[in-house]
């Protein structure tokens, strides 16, 4: 008898198709819950579905624990997940008022509240950026007064680089803390800036072990590739996991995962390393965003959809990563927002990468340029792989600094 799992929100993005296709191929029988009328979804994502279910929020617990219950009158539910960041914690409390397995409210939640997540990993001992929660300027600034700048500023419960703030001085702690509605008792998270390099540590992990792991590295960080649109952001990630200058980091996930209680899920962790050595900045308990399962499927051989989906539904992998080649993504940014009107350099740029190049996006003449804001997966984009990774970079290097967007 094939596990039934109901996804919610897998109309929300693209990646969450290719999530309900995992699990439908892998065996599972899949019900969605989503915001988006029936007759409106995508007829890729409806055909991997078995049944649909509409719900007004899918960010009220109450809601969709009337549509589950619903569901389950049909046909049994043995799972309930989600690949959204939004939704970790109002399905986790669906779940465990159902008394289905999976994440906890409480890893949920810890996941989510970063004051919260780095308070708990300290006291395992796991390195982190001093931080705190805070409501009020007097509490901004006593921070800032015991810890000094620069500082980082965000929601508690921020996803990715969005609201986000460094601040150097005093003139713009106060200003992000108005922008982040602090002046108006909202509580954020402030923390100590890290110097150093930024990367990520992803993991499919079943019962707290990862079965899946994959190294990724940023070019430059992510705050300032989303704060200069003359950069050519690069994401890469590494072939090399396995090799020991790495296992401090390794070590440092398998120790987040156990200490938030996270045990079958996928696992997306960002960290720094720089004069003060390796630390630990957050974690999520769901698959990385800017579709990066791609570019690990891409290098390793494997499916991670599917693979995420084996470990939800069979509780193991079902491929073993190659590690045959480094994957990468390299941006490229218009000198300003308008209307791309042609590309300078482009021939030059494709004879040189498309032997390595698995995946792209060149938008035509007319096509309305994106604020860098937005992230990596807009206006051009390469996809590469390579099996040395340092040739990886410079090849997507080159693609950066060669290839001009012209805007009218």
């Amino acid at each position: 008898m094939p596990k039934h799992v109901v996804f919610v929100g897998p109309d929300l993005f693209s990646a969450y198709t290719e999530m309900v296709r995992g699990l439908k191929q892998a065996g599972g029988l899949v019900t969605g819950i989503g915001h988006t009328p029936q007759q409106r979804l995508d007829p890729r994502l409806k055909h991997y579905l078995d049944h649909y279910v509409h719900v007004a929020n899918v960010l009220d617990p109450a809601s969709v624990f009337e549509a589950v219950r619903d569901v389950d009158r049909l046909r049994s539910v043995d799972m309930l997940e989600t690949g959204d960041e939004s939704l970790v914690v109002p399905v986790a409390k669906v779940r465990e008022a159902l008394g289905l397995p999976g994440l906890s409210v409480r890893s949920a939640t810890l996941c989510r509240d970063k004051p919260a997540m780095k308070e708990a990993l300290r006291r395992a001992g796991v390195p982190c950026a001093a931080s705190d929660a805070v409501s009020s300027k007097a509490e901004l600034h006593a921070f800032a007064e015991r810890e000094g700048f620069p500082l980082i500023l965000k929601p508690r419960a921020a996803f990715g680089g969005l609201g986000t703030y460094r601040v150097d001085n005093v003139v713009e702690l106060e200003a992000a803390a108005v922008k982040l509605d602090v002046h108006r008792g909202a509580s954020v998270a402030i923390e100590e800036f890290i110097e150093g390099h930024e990367g990520f540590h992803d993991t499919l992990s079943v019962d707290g072990e990862p079965v899946h792991e994959y190294i990724s590295h940023y070019y430059p960080s992510v705050l300032e590739a989303l704060s200069d649109r003359s950069l050519a952001p690069q994401i890469v990630a590494t072939n090399r996991v396995d090799l020991d200058s790495y296992s401090e980091l390794r070590h440092m996930g398998r120790k987040v995962i156990k200490t938030l209680g996270i045990g079958t899920s996928a696992t997306h962790m960002e960290w720094f390393f720089g004069p003060k050595g390796l630390k630990f900045s957050e974690i999520g308990a769901r698959p990385p965003g800017e579709r990066l399962w791609d570019l690990y499927s891409a290098g390793n051989g494997v499916d991670m959809w599917f693979e995420w989906a084996a470990t939800m539904l069979h509780g193991r992998r079902a491929a073993t990563p190659s590690r045959r080649y480094a994957s990468g993504s390299v941006q490229v940014r218009p000198p300003r927002d308008g209307r791309i009107a042609g590309y300078r350099g482009l021939q030059e740029v494709m004879a040189k990468i498309h032997p390595w190049m698995f995946d792209l996006r060149l938008p035509s003449a007319g096509t309305p340029t994106d604020p860098i804001h937005k992230g990596y997966l807009n206006n051009v984009w390469f996809r590469l792989r390579h099996p040395d990774y340092d040739t990886l970079r410079e090849l997507m290097t080159f693609a950066g600094e060669r290839l001009e967007i012209q805007v009218g």
